[in-house]
């Protein structure tokens, strides 16, 4: 099983926003953060080559870098894009995760809790 995996609708939409921001070769990079109401959130940014660590990744032609320290929390994890009336938005599905806010950015793992804010 994949680290990370992207759909083709979530990665047709990165690629474009790469090339939207003059990085059409540029890699998406997946990471963890503390914070949020539960102590960890994603993180999405965009890349000009990948870290020293980085294991590469790549879905329907788009690279995608997870750090090493962050690939067990995120292992398993899908990333979709759905359109909707209201926009479109990134769903990430964490089967790792064992609480999430409401606003669906936060969560925690069983072993790894982070720091959580108020919100």
């Amino acid at each position: 099983m994949s680290t990370v995996i992207l759909t083709e609708a979530a990665a047709y939409e990165v690629k474009d926003m790469l090339k939207q921001n003059d990085m059409p070769d540029g890699y998406l990079k997946v990471k963890v953060n503390g914070g949020g109401c539960t102590g960890l959130t994603y993180g999405m940014t965009a890349e000009a080559e990948p870290g020293e660590h980085d294991e590469v990744l790549e879905f329907h032609g788009l690279k995608v870098l997870v750090d090493p320290e962050d690939a067990p929390i995120l292992n398993g994890t899908t990333i979709d894009f759905k359109q909707s009336l209201m926009g479109g938005g990134f769903q990430i599905d964490n089967p790792n995760a064992i609480a999430s806010c409401g606003c669906g950015s936060s969560f925690r793992t069983d072993k790894v809790a982070g720091t959580p804010e108020e919100c």
